[in-house]
């Protein structure tokens, strides 16, 4: 992303400079918060909103529903709850940033989400998501025992909803009103 359309601070774009950009770049913009290219060319080409709020708006009207193929598609840009990806990216940064609450030093919640994981993936045959920004390691833990309950059918539908929560969640830290706002 061109480092002169962000704020200095490089996490965030006004909305009136994100309505104006091309479409390209507008489409490098969104790509990190979820990575499903109808979503993405959906939002860039409502442009322009009038607030964040209705960018949002568009935003999940465009995720409903989300075809499994793009389910699928999306989840191979997750790390698992407890692991923080190292890639130098946008996505990565915004991962790390969303599981703050997950401490690598409480060695008894880092191996059970690990063996929860390892769980879930032998029943579902993909990581577990769940939003995890605002959430505590243990309250991930536990959404990730109860999920281990659900049939897949159950799961498909709370991962494209965690899909779309966490995408919503990474628009509204990356697009700001602005100053004028």
């Amino acid at each position: 992303m061109d480092a002169s359309i962000l704020h200095e601070d490089d996490t965030s774009m006004e909305l009136a400079v994100f309505n104006s950009v091309d479409r390209d770049e507008a489409i490098r913009t969104l790509t990190p918060c979820l990575d499903i290219s109808r979503w993405v060319e959906a939002i860039v080409d409502a442009r322009p909103y009038a607030s964040v709020d209705e960018l949002l708006g568009q935003a999940q009207r465009a995720a409903e529903p989300f075809t499994a193929d793009e389910v699928e598609s999306a989840m191979a840009h997750h790390p698992r709850i407890g692991e923080r990806p190292k890639a130098q990216t946008t996505e990565a940064a915004m991962s790390r940033s969303e599981q703050a609450g997950v401490d690598p030093g409480d060695n008894h919640t880092t191996a059970a989400l690990a063996e929860g994981n390892r769980a879930y993936e032998d029943k579902f045959g993909r990581v577990f998501l769940i939003r995890a920004a605002g959430r505590s390691a243990q309250e991930m833990l536990s959404a990730l025992q109860e999920r281990l309950t659900h049939t897949p059918e159950e799961e498909d539908t709370i991962v494209a909803g965690q899909l779309r929560e966490i995408a919503l969640l990474r628009i509204s830290g990356l697009i700001s009103e602005g100053v004028n706002a």
